[in-house]
């Protein structure tokens, strides 16, 4: 079963679409449409999580008491 994942997106003053997965926001992909970047977003996100990517960087909550 496919999961969702959230992810962060802007528009440039050109009209290009920038945007990264909020599990990973180091890593930015682009798009000349919304559709061709979350499609980029797709592909990045499948390296990132399948492994391809060496040393990817992970965000986590850290809950202090």
């Amino acid at each position: 079963m496919p999961t969702g994942h959230r992810y962060t997106y802007w528009q440039e003053p050109d009209g290009t679409f920038l945007g990264y997965p909020e599990e990973f926001p180091d890593y930015m992909t682009q798009g000349e449409t919304l559709e061709e970047l979350r499609a980029n977003i797709a592909d990045l996100l499948r390296d990132l999580l399948g492994g391809l990517v060496p040393c990817e960087r992970h965000s986590a909550e850290l809950v202090l008491a």
